[in-house]
């Protein structure tokens, strides 16, 4: 059985959600419906990445505020700020008030209004916050809080690509990948997501197994409500809402592992 349909949605995934140097070979909706399923692969990468330099920093004597920082920035760095410069953009769409037309416009300019700058403030330092206190508590937690959150940040990508969900504009990133991924396809892929991030938790102790798991759950049903009211506001979904989505569910995740 030929794994070129996995090779080419690793390729999509990595490709247009990171900038690491992997090409993608095509962009047809059956290598964009590939790509949205391997979505969470690139997370964890992301999300391994950034925990591997927040534990360098502690391990070379920095505080868990410097090493939370650090987390946090990785990501950014590795998606070329692409899902803030989103989730800012969707921002002042929403803040906007304009109908569809006219708040799609606002996303598209290049500028960043006053919603944009107050939403991209209030996430980085919820998740800046949410990882020092997890690297308060011991790294291990730090690192799982870390790759927990990256993977289900894109694991709210798969969901918002499946069959449903309409693009707002004809064409774009949003359009590429708008309703390519199969609903039982997209479930199926978060229950290993979830049954994934468990099992990572169980590692730290039942409490953590809990934490982890519910932590996907919650990141993807904050994803989902925002998913809901950019669809009923804009008409679909714009690669700027993908953003937005992957910062939501990245933040949900990491406020999670602060409770209890």
């Amino acid at each position: 059985m030929s794994a070129t349909p996995v090779t080419h949605g690793l390729r999509f995934a990595f490709g247009t959600l990171t900038v690491l140097p992997v090409g993608v070979t095509r962009w047809d909706r059956e290598a964009a419906r590939a790509g949205m399923l391997c979505a969470p692969v690139a997370g964890v990468v992301v999300g391994a990445g950034a925990a591997l330099v927040g534990v360098t920093l502690l391990a070379m004597g920095a505080g868990p505020l410097l090493a939370a920082v650090a987390t946090a920035a990785v990501p950014a760095a590795l998606t070329r700020g692409l899902h803030l410069d989103g989730l800012a953009d969707t921002a002042d769409g929403l803040g906007s008030g304009r109908p569809a037309p006219d708040a799609l416009r606002i996303m598209k300019q290049s500028d960043i209004g006053p919603f944009g700058v107050i939403t991209l403030l209030l996430v980085l330092l919820a998740q800046v916050a949410a990882l020092f206190q997890a690297y308060e508590s011991s790294w291990q937690r730090g690192v799982l809080a870390a790759v927990v959150s990256a993977t289900a940040a894109r694991l709210a990508l798969t969901l918002a690509a499946r069959t449903g969900v309409p693009p707002a504009r004809p064409e774009g990133l949003g359009a590429a990948v708008a309703g390519t991924v199969p609903v039982p396809g997209a479930l199926l892929v978060a229950l290993a997501v979830a049954a994934a991030a468990a099992g990572a938790g169980a590692l730290l102790g039942t409490y953590d197994l809990v934490r982890a798991a519910v932590a996907v759950v919650a990141a993807c049903a904050a994803a989902e409500l925002l998913l809901r009211h950019c669809t009923r506001r804009f008409g679909g979904v714009t690669g700027d809402v993908f953003g937005g989505l992957a910062e939501t569910a990245a933040t949900t995740a990491l406020v999670v592992f602060c409770l209890g």
